[in-house]
């Protein structure tokens, strides 16, 4: 249905007045109308929208265009449909930034601190930048909520008195036997339940490992360079020297690890972060036959899960559980905030790591653990992960093609990196030819939060630019790689 000729163009809805506002623009003045609403207070959290069709009937327009509208704003995680309750606002939008007084001073552009002992272990928060693209969010909007509401009812039908008491250190029996059965499944790992230890996520599975490796006289662990900076502060934090091993094309070079003279490295050979790279066949391989000459390897199988445009590889602790101590989480297959994961570490560390566990936090939350093992059971994880995998390469896509765009097909003499899987991509130029640190703080001037490559770097190398898409909708992607796009030229 095309707008009506005649007839009010309007609607008692936040006085939404139509006129004037050119058809093919229609979609993203609604869009931009209904945020503004809810940034401004007049949309509350809870508030509920009008139907499509009576929206539609009211400014004269298609369904479809409010259809697509609500859309967008729930991709964002703005809104969402309920049943007996039709659409409603699920958060605040963020504020657009206030134009700047021309007679005010100039603030000091932000920068981010240098790589080094002592940095904090993330960067400055985004504030209200308009578009933050920062790497390693989820799509936090896809969140199965009907599918982890059926199985929380589920759970809470069957469990006992005794599943809410402070139960097994390594975590609950049926969660420990449902991961075996998905790990053998999706990443080839063969594993027992007594030797899954259920951890806080990630970043709890290396605070475990530091200390007990600490424990054992070990004072140096190994990270790739470029790599995750949270990892190397999180050593740090314990203590532990970080020699840095450099990661080319085929990942991480093996002859300078053994150079090092660490004795445990911490890799991600799906898809190591921030490049992108799989471990090759010959450096897994010689990784391996640095490990079994005593070496232990930390897998952090980042990212595996979300791919688009390549056959899914096989997890290193496939290959050699007794050298592997292989880690996990649901933060990027689900939500961060559900701090679940796993650690399955070679035997002789099991009992030390239980206790430190002990030590740390008697053991992760009961319920959340017990509906993970319903959704794992039921396949509902898997489906959501590859309703996952489409929206991502969607929005991969989009950020993609608005860079082309704006910078032409070779992107303006950048290489970029990582496109075949992931949460991000990163974008290199030459050695010596752009600071990215500038091209960071100019970036958040024109209100996109992007993360500069050297911040992950251990040494001096080329700079580059890391950039989330994963939690972004398509057209905000686009405009975000429009304003990007203007900075790099």
């Amino acid at each position: 249905m095309a707008r009506a000729a005649d007839g009010p163009a309007g609607s008692d809805f936040l006085a939404l007045d139509v006129s004037g506002v050119p058809a093919r623009q229609l979609t993203e003045w609604l869009v931009g109308e209904v945020r503004a609403a809810m940034a401004d207070g007049r949309l509350p959290v809870g508030a509920r929208l009008p139907a499509t069709r009576v929206l539609a009937a009211d400014l004269g327009v298609s369904r479809g265009v409010v259809v697509e509208v609500y859309q967008r704003l729930g991709d964002e995680g703005l809104v969402a449909g309920r049943v007996g309750s039709g659409t409603v606002v699920t958060r605040f939008a963020p504020p657009s930034p206030a134009p700047a007084d021309p007679g005010a001073p100039a603030a000091a552009a932000p920068r981010w601190p240098a790589a080094g002992p002592g940095s904090p272990v993330l960067p400055p928060p985004p504030g209200g930048a308009e578009f933050d693209l920062s790497p390693g969010v989820p799509d936090l909007a896809a969140f199965p909520r009907a599918a982890w509401l059926r199985a929380e009812r589920s759970v809470l039908d069957r469990a006992t008195a005794a599943d809410l008491g402070y139960g097994d250190l390594r975590g609950n029996p049926v969660l420990r036997g449902e991961l075996c059965a998905w790990l053998a499944r999706t990443r080839g790992v063969r594993t027992t339940p007594d030797q899954v230890l259920v951890v806080a996520g990630v970043a709890q599975a290396l605070a475990l490992l530091a200390q007990v490796l600490r424990a054992r006289g070990t004072t140096s662990v190994a990270l790739e360079d470029p790599g995750s900076r949270g990892a190397r502060d999180q050593f740090a934090w314990w203590g532990m020297t970080t020699p840095g091993v450099p990661v080319d094309d085929e990942g991480l070079d093996v002859a300078a690890l053994t150079a090092t003279g660490a004795r445990a490295v911490v890799v991600t050979p799906a898809h190591q972060f921030p490049t992108g790279v799989v471990l090759s066949s010959a450096r897994r391989r010689a990784l391996l036959g640095w490990a079994a000459d005593g070496g232990l390897v930390v897998e952090d199988d980042y990212d595996a899960e979300h791919r688009y445009d390549r056959a899914p590889v096989p997890a290193l602790h496939a290959s050699a559980p007794g050298l592997v101590a292989y880690t996990g989480s649901t933060s990027k297959k689900l939500a961060p905030g559900l701090r679940l994961g796993w650690l399955l570490a070679p035997p002789q560390l099991q009992v030390e790591l239980v206790a430190a566990r002990h030590a740390s936090d008697l053991g992760s939350p009961a319920l959340p653990q017990l509906v993970l093992a319903e959704l794992l059971a039921s396949g509902e994880l898997d489906r959501h992960l590859r309703a996952v995998r489409t929206r991502q390469r969607a929005r991969r896509d989009a950020l993609l093609a608005g860079l082309r765009a704006g910078l032409g097909p070779d992107l303006g003499g950048a290489v970029v990196h990582g496109v075949a899987a992931g949460l991000h991509l990163t974008l290199t130029w030459p050695e010596g030819r752009v600071d990215d640190l500038e091209l960071v703080a100019r970036a958040r001037e024109a209100g996109v939060v992007v993360q500069p490559l050297s911040w992950h770097r251990h040494r001096p190398g080329p700079p580059g630019l890391v950039v989330g898409y994963a939690a972004t909708s398509p057209d905000r992607l686009r405009e975000a790689a429009a304003r990007l796009a203007a900075v790099l030229r």
